[in-house]
């Protein structure tokens, strides 16, 4: 059973720039499994995180909904990581997410004693629809009403923004884009690496 890891993060956020000494960290972890069989969405969870060098601002409540109370009670970043290579198999299972924001959050994030929890295997879900139907722009919201489905549940908010990716890449998968995007990724690293 081939399953994917759809993953989508919030982070604290500003309106303008960050004050002083505060910079952006993940404050949820949204998880959906996608099976790649049956294009079942089998699992859905979220992960708060308890943010260590900002605070949740008044923008940030007011676009995600999560409070400084709520985060305050989730999971050291480094242990919500061990969730993720010990309830997802992070480290070997591939993972997708919308954009590349939420990789380089991870990537951000890890630099210090915390080991990254994924392995190589990206993709950048929204880069492969919008070359797979020719959009120039491919907003989430924008790419559900483009192919047709609701948006269910509360959009930024990480485990139904991943719910719903999932569902974008169950649709890409039926179309045959989704495939189509993993073999020019192959084609890609051989030309790179010398083998073609």
């Amino acid at each position: 059973m081939p399953l994917l890891n759809v993953i989508d993060v919030e982070a604290t956020c500003w309106e303008g720039e960050p004050p002083p000494g505060q910079h952006n960290e993940i404050i949820e972890i949204g998880v959906c499994v996608l099976d790649l069989g049956t294009l079942e969405r089998v699992e859905k969870r979220s992960l708060l995180v308890r943010p260590e060098h900002s605070e949740v601002s008044g923008f940030c409540i007011q676009l995600t909904g999560l409070t400084p109370e709520e985060v305050a009670s989730g999971l050291p970043f480094w242990e919500a990581c061990e969730v993720l290579r010990r309830d997802f198999q992070s480290a070997s299972r591939p993972w997708a997410s919308w954009g590349d924001y939420d990789r380089r959050q991870f990537e951000r994030q890890c630099e210090g004693d915390v080991p990254y929890p994924f392995g190589a295997g990206h993709t950048n879900a929204k880069g492969v629809y919008a070359a797979g139907y020719g959009l120039k722009r491919a907003g989430m919201v924008r790419a559900l009403r483009h192919a047709g489905l609701p948006l269910e549940g509360i959009h930024h908010r990480g485990a139904d923004d991943a719910w719903n990716i999932a569902a974008l890449i169950a649709r890409m998968v039926r179309d045959g884009v989704w495939q189509r995007a993993a073999l020019q990724a192959l084609t890609d690293l051989d030309q790179e690496l010398g083998l073609l």
